[in-house]
C-alpha cells in the first residue's frame, strides 16, 4: 500500500493506493495519526485506487477517526468502488462517515 498526501487551504487529502491489510494498515495509522498531530482538523481519504481492504484496515481507520474526534475534527472518504465499497456498507463503516464520490464533494461538504 501506498500513501499519498496532498495539503490542501481546506484540509488534507490523503490517496489509498493498493491493499490495506493486516501488514499495511499500520502505515495508514501512523500517517492519519502524523497529519492529525501537525494540527489537520480535515482529512479526506480518498480510495479510488483502494483495491483490498480488511478488518485491520477498518480497525485503523477507527483509531485514526477516534483520535481525529478527539482532537475536534473530522475524517471522511470518497471514491468507494467494487469489494472496499461493500465492506464499508457491510461493516457498517457507511454509516459512521461522510461518503462521497469525489475529494471535492467531500471537501465541499
Amino acid at each position: 500500500m501506498d500513501l499519498e498526501y496532498e495539503k490542501r487551504e481546506d484540509g488534507t487529502l490523503v490517496q489509498v493506493i493498493g491493499r490495506m491489510d493486516a501488514i499495511s494498515a499500520p502505515a495508514f495509522e501512523k500517517g492519519c495519526t502524523s497529519v492529525i498531530d501537525d494540527g489537520e482538523k480535515r482529512i479526506v481519504v480518498d480510495c479510488t485506487r483502494l483495491e483490498y481492504i480488511s478488518s485491520a484496515g477498518l480497525r485503523s481507520i477507527l483509531v485514526a477517526a477516534k483520535k481525529m474526534k478527539g482532537s475536534g475534527g473530522t475524517i471522511s472518504f470518497c471514491g468507494l468502488a467494487g469489494m472496499v465499497e461493500e465492506v464499508f456498507k457491510v461493516s457498517g463503516m457507511g454509516s459512521m462517515f461522510v461518503v462521497t464520490n469525489t475529494a471535492e464533494e467531500a471537501f465541499g461538504s
